[in-house]
């Protein structure tokens, strides 16, 4: 099955020091059961897919985040309003009801060029919402998903 792929295990830590309890957090659950619980068929399929292209770009083993989130890959972070830092994933998704809610990077700017040439999205704080992938070039979207998964 895709997600029971061996992957490797990278942990990258940005900063040291005192670590900040969130809330979401990883968790055992199943990212495929996640997936599979999707009303919407399209909106699985596009889950699926996502799962693929992280995975192929981090070469890490999804996990759950918190009850919606997934994530590859474990990075501490400090955040420049609080200066604490965090357990965080690399690179993540959530399908919301909405839309498709891509974390590729904390700063999205940095996809400023392709961002460009990907199609119908919106973008958030660090976030890149896309409804579906049919609504954008795919080959953009990959290779943003590669630069975010390596530059982590």
């Amino acid at each position: 099955m895709l997600l029971q792929q061996q992957a490797t295990t990278l942990t990258k830590t940005v900063f040291m020091g005192k670590l900040a309890e969130i809330k979401t957090k990883e968790t055992a659950s199943s990212v495929e059961d996640f997936i599979n619980s999707i009303a919407d068929e399209q909106k699985r399929k596009d889950s699926f897919a996502l799962v693929r292209m992280m995975q192929a770009a981090t070469k890490e083993i999804p996990k759950m985040w918190g009850s919606s989130i997934i994530g590859f890959g474990n990075v501490r972070i400090k955040s420049p309003n609080t200066e604490r830092e965090v357990e965080w994933f690399r690179i993540g998704f959530s399908p919301r009801k909405a839309n498709l809610s891509l974390y590729l990077s904390g700063n999205i700017k940095l996809h400023e060029d392709s961002l460009k040439k990907l199609g119908k999205h919106k973008t958030g704080a660090g976030c890149l919402y896309i409804n579906k992938l049919a609504d954008v070039d795919v080959k953009v979207l990959e290779d943003m998903i590669q630069t975010t998964g390596f530059s982590h």
